[in-house]
């Protein structure tokens, strides 16, 4: 796979050296099971896939190739580059300016934009109107394009399955940008519909097998969030299913199978596979995770990410239903009282005075720690050391490190 050029410090010599012996060992991603590493005072369990993804690291390449070929220009991205303060923030101290914030609110009126501004599209992409909006002033949205290419795959696949008049229903948060711009493309070429879970998939699938209180029904369900002139008891004939690529996999393929189902009970209508939209390193991710919960030994997990990160509060979701589990952006999450995170059913932060076991189910206390796709290495690294600084462990890192590839290898 190609190799990006992204900042140094984005970059981690632990956890490269940890993912290169897992990659060495394992070249065609069958192991899912955790790296253990042994401080002595702790133990760390690193899941066996985490951080920048192909995309990500494709949008960050791009954005600062973006900053030091224009020098004295004005640099805007359409939005947050990816869901990650870190790099955002970087980017915004290297001078690039928001266009909209992830809701897709104006931050910088598009009057203020000329041609010879420098636009950025983030990894999300963008919607067809919103490239139209950009083209009509002049504005190159090419050059600096970061849409991640399996974001693309699934607008191919929606346009595809529009021109053969199949109603794309998509699995995805509807404000989330990724998740506007995949209905924006579908929507070019058909009939489009976003259904944001499971009880909306099962609500849509009896609707389509009973039409139970008529089209009245289903708009109080899906009200605003169709493609124009969408008639419910047209349009859900012909139906497949693609997703935001953040979402948890599981969950796009068990709404698939519940659409997929509704239409054979109701005999008529058919339904396009589209296993092949689901994008690969959310499913590494998730399988990685799913795969350190499974190994056992974890007493608690830290999750590393933006909180606005929705493949990273997948991960959440997957770990706090096995062991108590802790969302935190970085290691200055850790603060006098304790530790800060983010709760992803309230949308708050909590406190937690001691985080940490002082003992496991092993005797030593084991802590799992992975991140999300748009979470650099480095911040990971960090939060290990973190971790290492509150246990006081005596095992040196390198030294560690060294008996860890000597076994590996």
């Amino acid at each position: 796979m190609r190799s990006f050029d992204i900042p140094e410090f984005y970059k981690s010599p632990i956890i490269s050296q940890v993912k290169a012996h897992r990659k060495a060992q394992d070249p065609r991603k069958q192991d899912f099971s955790p790296t253990l590493l042994d401080f002595g005072g702790v133990r760390i369990q690193l899941a066996r896939h985490f951080g920048f993804c192909f995309g990500v690291e494709n949008a960050i390449e791009i954005s600062y190739k973006a900053i030091s070929e224009n020098p004295g220009r004005r640099i805007f991205l359409l939005s947050q580059m990816i869901h990650n303060p870190e790099v955002n923030d970087d980017l915004q101290s290297r001078g690039v300016r928001f266009l909209q914030d992830p809701s897709g609110h104006s931050l910088v009126s598009m009057d203020a934009l000329t041609a010879e501004d420098v636009v950025i599209v983030p990894a999300f992409g963008t919607t067809v109107e919103m490239a139209a909006a950009l083209e009509a002033k002049g504005v190159d949205v090419q050059t600096y394009n970061t849409t991640c290419p399996f974001v693309e795959k699934v607008w191919k696949r929606s346009a595809q399955l529009g021109g053969e008049d199949y109603t794309v229903i998509i699995h995805g948060k509807p404000t989330h940008e990724e998740t506007r711009a995949t209905f924006s493309h579908a929507a070019t070429s058909g009939h489009a519909l976003v259904v944001k879970d499971g009880e909306e998939a099962e609500f849509l699938a009896q609707w389509m097998v009973s039409r139970l209180g008529g089209a009245e029904a289903f708009w109080k369900v899906f009200a605003g969030r169709t493609s124009s002139d969408f008639d419910p008891l047209v349009h859900l004939e012909r139906v497949g299913v693609v997703n935001q690529t953040t979402m948890l996999a599981s969950d796009t393929q068990a709404i698939a199978d519940r659409i997929a189902a509704a239409v054979r009970e109701r005999g008529q209508g058919e339904f396009a596979n589209t296993r092949d939209t689901l994008c690969y390193a959310t499913n590494d991710n998730q399988s990685a995770t799913m795969g350190a919960l499974d190994a056992g030994g974890a007493d608690v997990a830290l999750v590393v990410g933006g909180y606005n990160s929705s493949n990273t509060s997948h991960l959440v979701e997957l770990c706090e239903a096995r062991v108590p589990t802790f969302f935190i952006r970085n290691e200055l999450e850790w603060k006098e009282d304790g530790l800060h995170h983010f709760d992803i059913h309230t949308g708050r932060m909590n406190l937690t005075p001691h985080p940490l076991p002082t003992s496991g189910l092993a005797g030593i206390p084991t802590v799992l720690i992975t991140s999300g796709a748009s979470c650099p290495d480095a911040s990971v690294e960090r939060v290990l050391r973190k971790v290492l600084a509150c246990y006081n462990s005596g095992h040196d890192v390198d030294a560690v490190l060294t008996e860890f590839g000597r076994l590996q290898g």
